[in-house]
């Protein structure tokens, strides 16, 4: 792999998060096609790509049964937490587990870890990353605390839109979660106008 100034992170296209799904986002399949030619294109630039995933216990502060917001979702070693099987992703991309403990959220990719335990921020700068591309599910979670938390860490970040689907839990919480992620220092793009630094 090069060493590059760019980066794709997938966040969390999981079986449980796509229709049919224990905590389905609507649309949450449509992302796959559009992440996997952002695939194609970063894998041809031989930039690094990352996928992170939701890996929670039975037991949680995530779940409802245990004080969180959410219903049983992405259990470890269960279907539902499985990457969909239609998402190309390259031999070569890190996986990085988020929420595997029973006291944490998880909701950002930054919170969590690859399976030699290095977190994200640390992998993005050994491979000299300076800007990181994020879609994936959901808009309004973990895609815009990835996307908050990647600035924090001093990283250019662009929100890829179109490859990005919202819970909207309260209506407007996508819309709002773009707005926020945008007055932060976020760019937004999508399709063909994605140009990656060769």
């Amino acid at each position: 792999m090069m060493k590059g100034k760019d980066a794709l992170v997938i966040v969390d296209v999981q079986n449980d998060f796509c229709p049919g799904g224990a905590l389905a986002v609507a649309g949450g399949d449509e992302v796959v096609p559009r992440l996997n030619a952002y695939i194609e294109k970063f894998e041809k630039a031989r930039k690094p790509i990352f996928a992170t995933r939701d890996w929670h216990p039975k037991k949680t502060i995530h779940f409802k049964a245990y004080g969180g917001q959410w219903p049983p979702h992405c259990i470890q070693g269960t279907k539902g937490a499985e990457l969909r099987s239609d998402l190309r992703l390259p031999r070569t991309a890190s996986i990085i587990t988020t929420g595997a403990l029973p006291d944490e959220d998880g909701y950002s990719g930054f919170d969590g870890r690859d399976e030699r335990g290095m977190a994200l921020a640390e992998l993005l700068r050994r491979s000299g990353v300076e800007r990181i591309f994020v879609g994936g599910l959901a808009t309004d979670y973990c895609v815009k605390h990835t996307v908050l938390d990647g600035l924090k860490h001093g990283f250019k970040v662009v929100w890829l839109e179109d490859a990005s689907r919202g819970v909207d839990v309260a209506p407007g919480d996508s819309a709002r979660a773009a707005r926020e992620m945008l007055a932060r220092g976020a760019k937004k793009a999508g399709g063909p106008e994605v140009l990656i630094h060769e």
